[in-house]
């Protein structure tokens, strides 16, 4: 590797550090990141912001979705064997256990670009809909400031 090509190479590592650091095109963030992935899919169209949340086996009633200050959605799933010493080891024995029932407790910023007045949720087939539509945008007409 010529001196130049790795000088372009750090360079370019660089470039990317420094726009992930200032990366302000991000219109939600993880509140917390967790020890473990719940699968999640988040993703943006000329609709709004949606998010699709695995609920494989579980019920809409148990699933809370609040709405809490400064733009934080959060969703939270309670597993009530989690409460129960996790399951009776005398009787149940998994050989794999790939589906998640886990609890989970999932939040986002999110930006005010979408109006979280008009949220709408939808459970069907095991998967967690959530679509926050856009927010109308604000018109600013051209306007001098005068100096004091």
């Amino acid at each position: 590797m010529t001196q130049i090509s790795k000088l372009m190479a750090d360079f370019e590592k660089f470039d990317l550090l420094f726009k992930n650091f200032y990366d302000f095109g991000s219109f939600f963030s993880p509140i917390e990141e967790s020890k473990f992935k719940y699968p999640v899919d988040i993703y943006e169209n000329e609709n709004g912001l949606f998010l699709e949340i695995a609920a494989t086996g579980l019920k809409k009633e148990d699933i809370n979705i609040e709405i809490k200050e400064n733009n934080i959605l959060h969703v939270v799933y309670k597993n009530k064997k989690d409460d129960d010493h996790k399951y009776d080891t005398d009787t149940t024995y998994y050989v794999h256990r790939g589906i998640a029932k886990r609890s989970f407790d999932l939040g986002w910023k999110i930006s005010d670009k979408f109006n979280l007045e008009e949220i709408d949720a939808n459970m069907e087939n095991g998967l967690l809909s959530i679509k926050i539509p856009r927010a109308p945008e604000l018109k600013r007409e051209n306007k001098t400031i005068k100096i004091k």
